[in-house]
């Protein structure tokens, strides 16, 4: 089976998504460029197709469109148009310098996907909260980029919780704890600092969110229409869902057998609820391999699945 994840490592214990090679702690950037595998750099060259003329086969350019590859393997990455501003790979760990040497950040994994085509790296921010019963949730920030226009250059606040790793973005605020920046734009990381406001409002939000969760009550009743309105179609009764089976395995999660589900914070709680899904999402819900998981969970629709719990929690707690 073909796998996304080309190359990745990652230092003190091993990912949630158990991919990669492992590195000591506190490495300088430089070694994680080459143990990620973010050592090459992505080039660029003209588009050229062939047209049939009278005379044979003519290549012709196309002067609106670029092709980039890998500066190492000539592998090609992606067709796109001329405006398309690249994010380097040694840029995204870069990014990073300044808030591990003197902001306390401490870079814990970071990868290629996809040949090249998606990179991201992530750091602990040394924040993090102790919820009811030794419930451990630790903050973090990713920078995600894409060459192949999937993916905006992404600064996100998220989070994981020890006890079970679910990883959650930090749904707070008008931007929602992200910066994105399109490849239309030149990507600025000073600026998106700035923007993303490093420090601790972000985390103070979002941990004030989760003690709200915390300290909401659910009944059973609830509970199973809190699933249906993430995970099924809110239209229509619990008997007739399409994945009813899944959304029984879910509140399961929720009822005790999840990791985590019978300590205080998440007993029979709001927080106890989004667990049971973003559990869901990073562990249970079925995947071709786990690189597959991790592009969904970060970037796909079990991100999207994990933002509607979040937002859908924080309604049940208002």
């Amino acid at each position: 089976m073909a796998h996304l994840v080309s190359t990745m490592a990652y230092a003190n214990e091993t990912p949630w998504h158990g991919l990669g090679n492992q590195l000591p702690p506190k490495q300088p950037l430089e070694v994680w460029l080459q143990a990620a595998g973010f050592d090459w750099s992505i080039k660029e060259t003209d588009v050229l197709f062939n047209v049939a003329e009278e005379s044979g086969f003519h290549v012709k350019p196309h002067p609106e469109s670029k092709v980039l590859y890998r500066s190492d393997t000539f592998a090609p990455l992606s067709v796109v148009s001329n405006r398309y501003k690249v994010v380097q790979p040694a840029e995204v760990l870069e990014f990073y310098r300044d808030l591990v040497s003197a902001g306390g950040f401490e870079l814990e994994t970071a990868g290629v996907l996809k040949g090249g085509k998606k990179l991201w790296a992530l750091a602990r921010t040394g924040q993090e909260v102790m919820l009811k019963g030794n419930d451990h949730v630790k903050g973090y920030l990713l920078l995600a980029t894409s060459c192949d226009g999937t993916l905006c250059t992404t600064a996100q606040f998220t989070s994981i919780r020890v006890v079970c790793n679910n990883t959650l973005q930090m749904a707070v605020g008008e931007r929602g704890g992200a910066v994105k920046v399109p490849h239309s734009t030149t990507f600025d990381p000073e600026l998106v600092k700035r923007e993303l406001g490093i420090g601790v409002s972000a985390w103070d939000a979002f941990m004030t969110s989760i003690k709200q969760l915390a300290d909401r009550k659910v009944h059973k009743f609830e509970a199973m229409n809190f699933l249906v309105n993430v995970l099924g179609d809110r239209d229509l009764p619990l008997s007739e869902q399409k994945n009813e089976k899944a959304l029984n395995n879910v509140y399961a999660l929720f009822a005790g057998s999840g990791k985590g589900s019978e300590l205080t914070a998440a007993s029979g709680t709001a927080w106890g609820l989004l667990n049971a899904v973003t559990q869901y999402v990073d562990h249970e819900k079925r995947a071709r391999s786990a690189d597959y998981r991790l592009d969904s969970a970060w970037f796909g629709q079990g991100a999207s699945l994990k933002s509607r719990a979040f937002e859908e929690a924080m309604k049940l707690a208002a």
